[in-house]
């Protein structure tokens, strides 16, 4: 997988993507998977190469873009997989617009910004997320996360060193 030199990315770990996948499990195979804040796609290959029927990438930098293409044609996914320039806020109405919910949404915005609660009202406002669908946010342990954003109810957090994921669910 190819990551950009002088970026600031900060991949999601293998130890991190590992243990979401082991949550996750059973829900991957044959699912619509969305990748906010994608960075060089490694979670959303992940998803593909588990089996999600189809994958969309959002990343707003455009270097990164390129990356996340090259990956996808490197791992031979780039079939099911869609890749939109745009910032996450940009990109949300564009999707919910198109009216093809999510099963799995992942998002990992940049720690101690505090964006997490504002692109989880964005998918839930933009009906990005299937019925028994899941949302997971990954951030540093000193993120605040809210315990609910309208529909999406948070049910799950694991924590990894200084990384916390924290899975969602639409009830």
């Amino acid at each position: 997988m190819k990551v950009p030199k002088g970026t600031g990315l900060r991949p999601t770990g293998d130890r991190v993507k590992e243990a979401l996948f082991n949550i996750l499990g059973d829900l991957v195979p044959g699912c619509l998977f969305l990748d906010l804040f994608a960075g060089t796609g490694n979670v959303g290959i992940e998803a593909l190469s588990r089996g999600a029927a189809g994958a969309v990438f959002v990343e707003m930098n455009r270097n990164n873009v390129l990356v996340i293409e090259k990956n996808l044609v490197l791992t031979g996914l780039r079939s099911r997989a869609r890749v939109i320039g745009l910032d996450v806020f940009k990109a949300l109405p564009v999707l919910g617009r198109e009216g093809q919910p999510f099963d799995l949404v992942f998002l990992d915005p940049p720690y101690m910004n505090g964006m997490e609660t504002r692109v989880l009202s964005g998918i839930a406002g933009n009906n990005l997320l299937k019925p028994l669908g899941r949302v997971i946010v990954e951030s540093s342990s000193k993120d605040f996360l809210p315990p609910a954003v309208d529909q999406i109810k948070l049910n799950r957090q694991e924590k990894y060193g200084d990384t916390v994921l924290s899975i969602y669910s639409c009830q």
